[in-house]
């Protein structure tokens, strides 16, 4: 019985990750694996690097599925930086992705430019442009078919040029966005592997409220859904208490994957800390000791408290801009 549930893990991790390395490999844009996504938009939608209040950093690091071989971790640093104009901004992103052999590194760099649809709504269009470096050494790994035409190479190392597009709409307490991290489908993937899947554009939909259920609590449900053309459709649900302007509490779940607990506070006013724990609710689950994720977020220039919505003035008497997901 032993035998048998050994070598079905290792016949399960082995085909997880020969299966994972293949979209990773024929895919430059990225589908965002993220828990805490509401504190990541700006990895995934380049309108939304010029909506926040303030200038900020984010630093993000994965442990996907603990205790299996070779299994996913990422780091991501990014940076969004809202002009003073109110209505451009930019942003830097730097994502590594490690899997098995293989290693992927993600940079760009994003431009929006927001209008006003009215009194209280605005609407940001983003594009980015940069690449992916990819970094495959198949002498790192061992396989259990070694013949397979894509582990022919001992070692691949590409650079794939990508271009993205972003909208987001929002108000003080809801936002909306949708974006296509990248346009240049077509000319990612080597003729050695073009025959195992024909690479698609992929859509990211976003979504969040925020409702005040008293002077100290807040509650802010939000969505994250993935969408490629043939593929699964991934999507995200999450709800996040926020209590006296420092600490939140929540769950979210991603439909027939898994369930994940997330807690943060706010450690000064321009410093949070958020942490996550995913636990597998398909087959998965039972290999593994789930997926605990980080984030660390400073906010640059923010010394008092945030602003509660349309009744919060500048210096200049106007409304400030709201940093939408910015209590996530």
């Amino acid at each position: 019985m032993g035998y048998n549930t050994d070598r079905l893990k290792r016949l399960s991790i082995f085909l997880l990750v020969l299966l994972l390395m293949g979209c990773s490999l024929l895919r430059a844009q990225r589908e965002p694996q993220y828990t805490q996504y509401m504190y990541n938009i700006g990895s995934f939608n380049p309108a939304y690097v010029g909506t926040t209040e303030t200038p900020e950093i984010t630093t993000m690091y994965r442990a996907q599925w603990l205790d299996i071989p070779g299994a996913p971790r990422t780091i991501r640093l990014g940076a969004n930086i809202p002009f003073s104009n109110e209505k451009t901004g930019l942003g830097i992103n730097l994502i590594n992705d490690q899997l098995g052999p293989l290693s992927q590194t993600y940079i760009d760099v994003a431009f929006s430019y927001q209008i006003n649809i009215s009194e209280n709504t605005k609407l940001s269009f983003g594009m980015d442009a940069g690449g992916s470096l990819l970094d495959v050494d198949f002498s790192k790994g061992t396989f259990e078919n070694p013949g397979e035409p894509i582990l022919n190479r001992e070692s691949i190392n590409n650079f794939y040029a990508t271009i993205g597009a972003g909208m987001f709409l929002y108000q003080d307490s809801w936002y909306l966005g949708v974006s296509i991290p990248n346009f240049l489908t077509d000319g990612i993937y080597n003729q050695e592997v073009a025959t195992v899947i024909e690479d698609k554009m992929q859509y990211n939909f976003i979504g969040g409220y925020v409702f005040d259920l008293s002077e100290t609590t807040q509650l802010k449900p939000a969505f994250l859904v993935n969408y490629i053309a043939g593929a699964p459709v991934n999507a995200n649900i999450s709800a996040n208490f926020l209590f006296n302007e420092r600490f939140t509490l929540g769950a979210s779940y991603r439909f027939d994957n898994a369930v994940s607990g997330l807690a943060g506070f706010q450690i000064s006013n321009p410093l949070f800390f958020g942490v996550s724990y995913d636990y597998n609710t398909n087959g998965l689950g039972q290999y593994n000791d789930g997926t605990p994720e980080f984030v660390l977020k400073f906010y640059i220039g923010r010394t008092g408290n945030r602003s509660k919505g349309k009744n919060s003035k500048n210096i200049k008497g106007k409304p400030k801009q709201i940093d939408t997901p910015r209590f996530f």
